[in-house]
Protein backbone atom coordinates (compact mmCIF):
# COMPACT_ATOMS: atom_id res chain seq x y z
CA UNK A 1 0.00 0.00 0.00
CA UNK A 2 1.48 3.07 -1.00
CA UNK A 3 1.66 5.36 2.34
CA UNK A 4 3.28 8.89 2.77
CA UNK A 5 3.93 10.45 6.35
CA UNK A 6 2.68 13.68 7.23
CA UNK A 7 5.40 15.95 6.69
CA UNK A 8 5.75 15.21 3.33
CA UNK A 9 2.45 16.76 2.56
CA UNK A 10 2.56 19.96 0.98
CA UNK A 11 -0.19 22.75 1.18
CA UNK A 12 -2.40 22.35 -1.87
CA UNK A 13 -2.10 18.33 -1.82
CA UNK A 14 -5.27 17.21 -2.83
CA UNK A 15 -6.51 14.94 0.69
CA UNK A 16 -9.62 12.93 0.79
CA UNK A 17 -10.85 12.63 4.63
CA UNK A 18 -12.83 9.46 4.76
CA UNK A 19 -14.16 9.97 8.34
CA UNK A 20 -17.93 9.77 9.85
CA UNK A 21 -19.88 13.16 10.19
CA UNK A 22 -19.30 13.14 13.69
CA UNK A 23 -15.65 12.85 13.26
CA UNK A 24 -15.43 15.43 10.78
CA UNK A 25 -17.50 17.76 12.01
CA UNK A 26 -15.32 17.89 14.98
CA UNK A 27 -12.51 19.45 13.43
CA UNK A 28 -10.27 18.22 10.12
CA UNK A 29 -8.02 19.61 7.48
CA UNK A 30 -8.81 22.41 6.07
CA UNK A 31 -9.79 22.02 2.17
CA UNK A 32 -10.18 18.03 2.31
CA UNK A 33 -12.98 16.95 0.57
CA UNK A 34 -15.26 14.73 2.90
CA UNK A 35 -16.44 11.52 1.88
CA UNK A 36 -16.99 9.05 4.62
CA UNK A 37 -16.01 5.03 4.13
CA UNK A 38 -19.69 4.04 4.92
CA UNK A 39 -20.44 6.19 1.55
CA UNK A 40 -17.81 6.11 -0.57
CA UNK A 41 -18.77 3.83 -3.33
CA UNK A 42 -22.12 5.48 -3.79
CA UNK A 43 -20.50 9.26 -3.68
CA UNK A 44 -17.30 8.03 -6.07
CA UNK A 45 -18.55 9.74 -8.34
CA UNK A 46 -18.08 13.44 -6.36
CA UNK A 47 -14.21 12.26 -6.04
CA UNK A 48 -13.69 12.02 -9.76
CA UNK A 49 -14.89 15.34 -10.29
CA UNK A 50 -12.81 17.00 -7.40
CA UNK A 51 -9.46 15.31 -7.88
CA UNK A 52 -7.60 16.64 -9.60
CA UNK A 53 -7.11 14.63 -13.24
CA UNK A 54 -3.30 13.48 -13.23
CA UNK A 55 -2.54 14.86 -9.09
CA UNK A 56 -2.31 12.19 -6.36
CA UNK A 57 -5.09 11.82 -3.63
CA UNK A 58 -4.25 11.78 -0.33
CA UNK A 59 -6.76 9.20 1.98
CA UNK A 60 -6.63 10.26 5.69
CA UNK A 61 -8.88 9.04 8.30
CA UNK A 62 -8.35 9.09 12.20
CA UNK A 63 -5.14 6.76 12.49
CA UNK A 64 -4.64 4.98 8.92
CA UNK A 65 -7.12 1.95 8.31
CA UNK A 66 -9.93 3.31 6.96
CA UNK A 67 -7.76 5.61 4.87
CA UNK A 68 -5.58 2.43 3.45
CA UNK A 69 -8.82 0.10 2.57
CA UNK A 70 -10.07 3.48 0.72
CA UNK A 71 -6.72 4.11 -0.66
CA UNK A 72 -6.03 0.51 -2.42
CA UNK A 73 -9.85 0.46 -3.65
CA UNK A 74 -8.59 3.54 -5.30
CA UNK A 75 -5.90 2.03 -6.50
CA UNK A 76 -7.59 -0.76 -7.81
CA UNK A 77 -9.60 1.55 -10.07
CA UNK A 78 -6.39 3.45 -11.31
CA UNK A 79 -5.76 6.22 -9.34
CA UNK A 80 -2.88 7.55 -8.20
CA UNK A 81 -3.47 7.30 -4.43
CA UNK A 82 -1.93 6.93 -1.14
CA UNK A 83 -2.79 6.59 2.01
CA UNK A 84 -1.95 9.11 5.02
CA UNK A 85 0.03 7.22 7.57
CA UNK A 86 -1.19 7.86 10.80
CA UNK A 87 -3.75 10.10 9.64
CA UNK A 88 -5.55 13.05 11.80
CA UNK A 89 -4.10 11.76 15.25
CA UNK A 90 -0.66 12.01 13.12
CA UNK A 91 -1.85 15.57 11.34
CA UNK A 92 -2.66 17.14 14.98
CA UNK A 93 0.18 15.83 16.67
CA UNK A 94 2.56 17.75 13.57
CA UNK A 95 1.22 20.38 14.32
CA UNK A 96 -1.13 21.04 11.29
CA UNK A 97 -4.05 22.85 11.61
CA UNK A 98 -7.60 21.58 12.29
CA UNK A 99 -10.93 23.20 11.51
CA UNK A 100 -14.68 22.96 11.83
CA UNK A 101 -16.73 23.85 9.09
CA UNK A 102 -17.39 27.05 10.55
CA UNK A 103 -13.43 27.74 10.60
CA UNK A 104 -12.87 28.05 13.94
CA UNK A 105 -10.20 25.23 15.81
CA UNK A 106 -11.24 21.52 16.09
CA UNK A 107 -10.05 18.56 17.24
CA UNK A 108 -9.84 15.06 16.70
CA UNK A 109 -12.20 12.53 17.75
Amino acid sequence: MPTVEVTDLKDGDFLLDVREDDEWQAGHAAGALHIPISEFVARYGELTEAAPRDGRVHVICRSGGRSAQVAMYLVQQGVDAVNVDGGMQVWAAAGRPVVTDAGEPGHVL
